[in-house]
């Protein structure tokens, strides 16, 4: 191939990738398999390596990210992006379109649109392509990243149609909470601290500086203001409807995330509607936006110093309910990390009781300046962590002491530490707390790790409490004498406990590699080691950077790994381990096919001839992907009895194909 056919192809590959990355992500619509898509894009990939100097900035293999940078540039808006002014009143809204009807000339209309609760950011766009991304910083100047921005899918990076030849796009980048939930449950797995809300999530994430994690967190965006020094489009809702016509992912009429209306009864609807909706989004709103359609009458309205006239936030109030902090305890999780919680006199908020609230670390006591029975303000921090957002401090006693966060363990004594660049403490005594070593038990013999039956926290407490178990090596030397003169053991779950202790022999390696509670090693993360090393002696010996280069794993997990075997306590347990007879390396399955290879599925219900496990560890063994949610991306949703009615009507919305438990069979035959 020479120069002028692989330009043309390379050329030819992006605007076909680009369709259908557009009527995937934003349309919903998919008419090529997710074979052939990666198919395409390699190609394409090849092709940018073997001819660099055909490889656009606006092509679709930046998506991936992988760019890593040292800072971010502050860049001057062209177009000042002022804040709205905003209310929590129904009377203010009335006021103010009362207002407009008094200044502006002729009949008004208004748009009404959702109030994103993300980070707003500029996007222009020059000859079509994506040029340059800006986050709102002061309003007069923010930062330039264009690097994290690309790879969010939604958000083209070259245009269809009649488009200007320069122009921005303005609009709202946000974590849907199936994005946010999935990414908390993968910390919570890896004894991670947990992730507040969505809306600081993902403005944490578009200034992270490796590109390959922004794009990993599944952010997305919805684009609604259009800006250039020349338009010919008469009224924002106009605007915004070509925008979509230029392959951009904008609020719809459809699903009234827009309306257009023209009294203020229309407004009133549009905000009584979404105030009660708003919970079934699938993604977090925190008001309405109402706005002049008109961009004549805009212009002569004008604007305030600091924001425009003709246009308001209405702002939905959070619920949150005043309580007494009662004490504060903290808690030492099994990998020594040290969370406070706040203990409260129970209270009612969003329909549940409330008495005890995450104060995550020690930087969340300092910032909230807390004193021993201060009376606290707490909400449900992104509609599911409940957290102290404030103090009364009217109601503070005086000489009540300042809370001040721990110097040792408070199980052991040790002086905790608190490395540089996290927020949180640690007890670094892993050998001997008890918290940790009894954490690192339970986990061990969890469900999703070794499983082993007759086998629980109180269990584990006992066994502990006598000196039988130390380590999870030690239930490998246990006997059934010893169970049976235990208090509480008979002799049925002796012999359960023994038998589950050898039944966990056949775990298989991946499990057991998750089950040892390796920092920042998550059943994900367990998976794809084990499936690219194949034995635990090449993950012993692997460098960082044959670490670095399992899909997945970033710096942070392969220091970890790293860390862990070098530690001479953990290569004893292992071998101990690997001598009680625990799989440690991979075994091919028998019967393992690749019929299900690129295929994601949902399993929910009950079923009668398999458990939800080993209809998951079939469709594993065969090539396909387990998820946890329904969304676009999912080819098939498995329905047993008593499934939920809201994912069936999602499956069948989307167009998702239902099998049932038969026919899920009949895959196979």
């Amino acid at each position: 191939m020479n120069n002028s056919e692989a330009q043309e192809e390379i050329l030819k590959l992006s605007e076909e990738i680009n369709k259908h990355n557009h009527l995937y992500y934003v349309e919903n619509k998919s008419i090529i398999s997710d074979y052939d898509f990666d198919l395409l894009l390699k190609k394409l990939q090849d092709l940018e390596i073997q001819f660099p100097e055909f490889a656009f900035d606006y092509s679709p293999t930046k998506r991936v990210g992988g760019d890593i940078t040292k800072k971010f540039e502050t860049v001057v808006h062209r177009f000042p992006m002022l804040s709205l002014s905003n209310t929590y009143s129904e009377e203010e809204i009335i006021e103010w379109e009362n207002r407009l009807k008094k200044l502006a000339e002729g009949e008004i209309e208004y748009v009404c649109e959702l109030k994103y609760d993300g980070v707003a950011i500029g996007i222009r766009y020059k000859n079509g392509f994506l040029l340059r991304a800006v986050t709102r910083g002061d309003g007069n100047q923010g930062e330039d990243v264009t690097i994290n921005v690309k790879t969010i899918k939604t958000i083209p990076l070259s245009l269809k149609g009649n488009f200007p030849a320069d122009f921005e796009i303005r609009g709202e980048i946000f974590m849907p909470l199936e994005s946010f939930q999935k990414l908390n449950a993968e910390r919570e797995e890896s004894d991670e601290p947990l992730f507040a809300n969505p809306r600081n999530t993902a403005s944490g994430t578009l200034k992270m500086k490796d590109s390959k994690i922004v794009a990993d967190r599944s952010l997305d965006c919805y684009l609604y203001g259009v800006y250039g020094n020349d338009s010919i489009i008469e009224g924002h809702f106009e605007s915004v409807e070509k925008a979509g016509e230029w392959g951009f992912k904008v609020p719809l009429v459809k699903n009234r995330f827009i309306e257009k209306v023209t009294s203020i009864d229309g407004i009133m609807n549009y905000i009584h509607f979404w105030d009660k909706e708003r919970n079934n989004l699938p993604f977090e709103i925190d008001g309405v936006v109402i706005k002049v359609n008109n961009y004549s009458q805009q212009k002569s309205l004008g604007f305030t110093s600091k924001s425009p006239r003709w246009a308001i936030a209405y702002k939905f109030k959070t619920e949150r309910v005043e309580t007494k902090l009662e004490s504060i305890t903290f808690q030492v999780g099994r990998t020594g990390a040290i969370t406070p919680v706040a203990n409260l006199l129970t209270v009612q908020l969003g329909g549940t009781s409330v008495k005890r609230a995450s104060l995550h670390n020690s930087d969340q006591i300092e910032k909230l300046n807390l004193h021993e029975g201060d009376f606290v303000y707490v909400e449900k921090g992104g509609e599911i962590i409940p957290k102290i957002v404030g103090v009364n401090t009217e109601k503070r006693n005086q000489s009540s002491p300042i809370v001040k966060f721990i110097e040792n363990c408070p199980e052991c004594n040790t002086a905790l530490v608190r490395k540089e660049g996290e927020v949180q403490h640690y007890c670094p005594n892993e050998l001997f707390c008890p918290p940790q070593m009894k954490g690192k038990i339970e986990h061990f013999i969890g469900r999703k790790a070794m499983n082993i039956d007759g086998l629980g926290a109180e269990t584990v407490d006992l066994l502990y409490a006598k000196g039988l178990v130390k380590t999870i090596a030690d239930l490998y030397e246990l006997t059934f004498h010893q169970l049976v003169e235990l208090e509480r053991i008979a002799d049925k779950s002796a012999n359960n406990i023994i038998s589950g202790i050898e039944v966990s022999k056949t775990v298989p390696f991946e499990r057991v590699l998750f089950a040892l509670g390796i920092r920042f090693v998550g059943e994900t993360v367990a998976k794809k080691l084990a499936k690219h090393f194949k034995t635990i002696e090449n993950i012993k010996v692997a460098s960082i950077e044959e670490l670095i280069n399992v899909d997945e794993i970033g710096d942070k997990i392969a220091i970890s790994v790293q860390n862990y075997f070098s530690n001479n306590e953990s290569r004893l347990l292992i071998e101990k381990l690997i001598s009680a007879g625990l799989q440690f390396e991979i075994k091919e399955k028998e019967g393992a096919t690749n019929k299900l290879d690129g295929k994601s599925f949902v399993v929910s219900g009950v079923f009668n001839s398999f458990s939800r496990d080993e209809i998951k560890e079939v469709i594993e063994n065969n090539g396909g992907k387990n998820v946890s949610s329904i969304s676009s991306k999912t080819d098939y949703v498995i329905a047993g009895e008593n499934m939920g009615p809201a994912k069936l009507k999602k499956a069948s919305s989307l167009g998702i194909t239902i099998l049932t438990e038969d026919e899920f069979i009949q895959l196979f035959n």
